[in-house]
């Protein structure tokens, strides 16, 4: 199947020196724009990225400070990239969380102001997690092996959520798990504080997730000796923690965020 295009899609994929948005950088990016008339076009490009390629990220992609010596900074190949990316749409494989605010990031400390605004995004490791059933009688199934009979019966589904969270306790039993940035865990244990912890998701406001909102859909910090109060309160209460956010190492886009919420905070 031919996808129905408007404008031109551009799948793209970084490697990268690891998983901070703020402090990793680029060392590949591959973009493979497509076309509405079903043409294709390709830009590959190893990236100099400036600092030491891990050891543990060169087990990942392969590549190394030798490789990418004598490649093209971001900042010099970044205006050849804005432009191959000109009035395209975006997709990639979990770009939203990570692709694309490293990607933003890039550009912004190139002095490249790459809007998502009036941009696309398709990301295909979502469509992947939402299509593929989530419900508990695909749960059931999956992990328990058997046709849950009467579902939507309050009963009959407690007692499947029952034998699912044992069957889960087996099957991750000892299992890691690395998160969005980087922290490598066990986290399936038989242990209800740690379930729960594990539980959770977060709704960003910024794009890395450093400031998300509360239930009352109040910005609040998702990190440090203020989690989970509200940004705007603390900014009022106490100007110099915005002074120390703002000089801190946390992604640019992150930083425009605060900003907004500073400047809010002062009227």
């Amino acid at each position: 199947m031919q996808l129905s295009l408007t404008r031109p899609l551009a799948i793209f994929d970084l490697e990268t020196t690891g998983t901070n948005v703020a402090t990793d950088r680029i060392v590949e990016i591959s973009v493979i724009k497509l076309m509405p008339d079903g043409s294709k076009e390709a830009l590959n490009q190893r990236i100099n990225p400036g600092m030491p390629i891990p050891n543990e990220a060169t087990l990942i992609h392969g590549i190394t400070d030798l490789d990418v010596k004598e490649s093209p900074s971001f900042n010099d190949f970044a205006p050849k990239l804005n432009d191959f990316l000109e009035n395209a749409d975006l997709s990639g494989y979990n770009a939203i969380k990570f692709d694309i605010p490293l990607l933003v990031e890039e550009f912004l400390r190139a002095g490249i102001d790459f809007s998502l605004m009036d941009r696309h995004v398709v990301d295909v490791q979502n469509i992947f997690h939402k299509m593929e059933p989530r419900t508990l009688k695909a749960a059931y199934k999956f992990y328990c092996g058997r046709i849950l009979e009467m579902a939507h019966s309050a009963e009959a589904d407690a007692m499947a959520t029952y034998e699912v969270l044992l069957a889960q306790l087996d099957f991750y039993h000892d299992q890691e798990y690395t998160d969005p940035d980087g922290m490598v865990s066990k986290p399936v244990k038989n242990d209800v504080k740690a379930l729960s912890d594990f539980s959770y998701y977060t709704r960003n406001v910024d794009l890395v997730g450093h400031i998300v909102f509360n239930e009352k859909q109040q910005e609040v910090l998702n990190f440090g000796k203020y989690k989970g109060q509200s940004v705007e309160q603390i900014f009022t209460k106490e100007p110099s923690y915005y002074d120390w956010m703002m000089k801190s190492q946390f992604p640019l886009s992150t930083k425009r965020v605060i900003q907004a919420i500073w400047k809010r905070s002062r009227k």
